[in-house]
């Protein structure tokens, strides 16, 4: 078997289709739009899904379209079949949208339910040592770094404490008063901030006119959607 291997060639030349010159890529393109190959009908093993609207399609709709669908599935949405599971169902308890959904005195009561009678359950088996088997305690004792390292211990001297001297490179001078700004520059901050608030208002205005367009679509679509045929 290992000899096999060896004597397999393996081909890494890049595929025929791009070193055919132009002019016949031209002519096989066009053979295969007018006469393409008959290929037989494909045999399917597997059960087909339906995935709905391809990730490609939807992207390619315009925006409108989006929002009538949207607007749709909230007013007169889908029916679909029951779901079939296929998988054991395990009891997880209440799932945390429905403990936020609840008002907080429901969560009052319950607390104080358990302080006043608390649920009585049934004894801890522990398979493990404890933390701290040799002095037992009811509080969980933590070793220190110091008796877990098993290298020996280094004391390093303290630092010494430079001395400052008005000679010294370190010494903090008193801060310099700030130069006066530029006019130019001045005169180029207050441009752009005049340019920023253009933009800024000019954002504001195509904010409320895509808000006014959703409002009319929104009132064309419930209207005509009770509206008697």
């Amino acid at each position: 078997m290992h000899d096999d291997l060896i004597d397999l060639e393996v081909d890494f030349s890049p595929p025929e289709g791009v070193t055919l010159p132009l002019w016949r890529s031209l002519a096989r393109n066009l053979r295969d739009r007018i006469a393409p190959e008959k290929l037989p009908p494909l045999k399917l093993t597997s059960r087909p899904v339906s995935l709905g609207l391809l990730l490609g399609d939807y992207l390619d709709l315009p925006w409108y379209r989006t929002v009538f669908t949207n607007l749709g599935d909230v007013i007169s949405p889908e029916t679909r079949p029951p779901l079939q599971l296929e998988s054991r169902p395990v009891d997880v308890g209440e799932l945390i949208g429905d403990q936020i959904s609840r008002p907080w005195w429901t969560s009052l009561l319950r607390n104080l339910a358990d302080r006043v009678a608390p649920e009585r359950l049934p004894p801890l088996e522990l398979t493990s040592a404890p933390a701290n088997p040799v002095v037992p305690s009811q509080a969980l004792l933590l070793t220190c770094w110091s008796n877990v390292i098993a290298t020996p211990k280094v004391f390093l001297p303290d630092s010494a404490t430079p001395v400052l001297t008005p000679a010294s490179p370190g010494l903090v001078l008193p801060a310099m008063p700030a130069p006066a700004p530029d006019p130019a520059q001045m005169e180029f901050v207050h441009i752009l901030e005049s340019d920023l608030r253009r933009d800024l208002h000019h954002s504001r205005l195509r904010e409320r006119l895509l808000i006014a367009v959703f409002a009319i679509e929104v009132i064309l679509l419930v209207g005509g959607h009770f509206w008697p045929r």
